[in-house]
Order: structure tokens, then C-alpha cells, then sequence
């Protein structure tokens, strides 16, 4: 069930990203910066499969997969944000995670061979809070990128959880550890469907009307 749950996932990333890059010509900078976000984590999760396939350890692609979608959603963020004081925020939070991480993998190189936690805490905290900012924006202003937003918290939320405990699952017992990754499966396709709706509303029309 893990392996079609993953391939469901990567179907939907794979036809988001085609839809998304379709109309990139057209759209704003936030537009792009996600589209490029899709991107690379389609190549990232793609490469994680192969290196899986070939019984290869895999858990170095994971600190590239956080950091990655921690630096382009932060100037995602960046762009989506309206008051100069919140981009300000998140300037500084990217400024201050990067930092932080570079200093903790120069203290301790073999991080990189395993998952890291305060890597997971720190880049999916701060995006819930960014995201959370975004939220309380759309409550006055128009409701731009409100399903990705969504389906965005939802998704870090959960996912931040569950790698938190990745590092545990790993003495459970293989049941328990497959319904961690099961989960974390179903929260990719929950966020891909958001992203998906998104596409949907705010842009098809766009597309038509620019064939046209």
C-alpha cells in the first residue's frame, strides 16, 4: 500500500508541476518561485526512489529536500506577503535557519548521514509561521494562494510530526515504521490535491483566456 500511495503522490506533483509550467510565462514572481518549488521536489523525490530501488542509503537527499523547500518557500513568502515588516520577518528567518544550520553541520559532519531534527523543527517551523502570517492576511485582503497555503500547513504540520519521531521508527517495529511513512504518503497527496484546487481556481481560467 506504501508504494502506491507514493506513486499516487508522485503522479499528482508530476501533473501539478506540468500545469504550473504551462502558464509560467504569464504569471507573477510568486507564481514562479513555486513553480520552481515543485521542481525540485519532484527531481528530489525522484532521485530519493531510484537511490531506494538500488538499496542505497537515501537519507542525505532529506537535508537537500528540507533546506531546499525551506529557502524557495521562504521567498515565496517573500513575495506573496504584503507589509514590508512582515517580508522583513522572513528575510530574517531565512537568514537566521541557514545560519544556524551551517554552523551546527560544521560542528557535527555526520549529520548528513541521518535525519537531522533541529533541520526538520527549525525549516518546517518557521513556514508554519509564515504560513500562519499569510492566513491572518487573507482575512482583510484578497485570498491569494489560499489552497496552497492550506494545503501547505497542513502538510508541515504533519509531516514535521512525523519526521520528528523518524529518527524512533527506526527501533519499532517495521508495522509501526510503515505506518509512518503511509502517513506522511497521504499528507504529499492531500497537499498535491490542494495545490491541484488551487490551479483550478485561481489559474485555469487564466490559461483559457490567454489561449484564446
Amino acid at each position: 500500500m506504501y508504494y502506491v500511495l507514493v506513486n499516487i503522490g508522485y503522479l499528482i506533483l508530476f501533473f501539478n508541476l506540468i500545469l504550473f509550467i504551462k502558464g509560467f510565462a504569464n504569471q507573477g514572481k510568486a507564481y514562479k518561485i513555486f513553480t520552481w518549488y515543485l521542481g525540485v521536489v519532484f527531481t528530489i523525490q525522484i532521485i530519493s526512489n531510484i537511490f531506494m530501488r538500488m538499496n542505497t542509503n537515501n537519507l542525505f537527499l532529506s537535508h537537500f529536500y528540507f533546506i531546499g523547500q525551506f529557502i524557495l518557500l521562504s521567498f515565496f513568502y517573500i513575495t506573496v506577503l504584503k507589509e514590508e515588516f512582515q517580508k522583513k520577518l522572513v528575510k530574517a528567518g531565512l537568514v537566521i535557519g541557514l545560519l544556524a544550520l551551517s554552523i551546527q553541520y560544521a560542528y557535527d559532519t555526520s549529520l548528513f548521514f541521518k535525519f537531522n531534527l533541529f533541520e526538520i523543527f527549525i525549516t518546517s517551523f518557521l513556514l508554519i509561521i509564515y504560513a500562519t502570517i499569510h492566513f491572518y492576511n487573507m482575512l482583510n485582503e484578497k485570498k491569494e494562494f489560499y489552497y496552497v497555503n492550506v494545503g501547505l500547513m497542513i502538510y508541515l504540520l504533519g509531516s514535521t510530526i512525523l519526521f520528528l519521531v523518524g529518527n524512533l521508527t527506526a527501533v519499532l517495529s517495521p508495522k509501526m515504521s510503515l505506518f509512518t511513512w503511509i502517513l506522511n504518503a497521504l499528507l504529499i497527496i492531500i497537499n498535491q490535491f490542494f495545490i491541484l484546487i488551487e490551479w483550478k481556481k485561481s489559474f485555469y481560467k487564466k490559461e483559457i483566456n490567454t489561449a484564446l
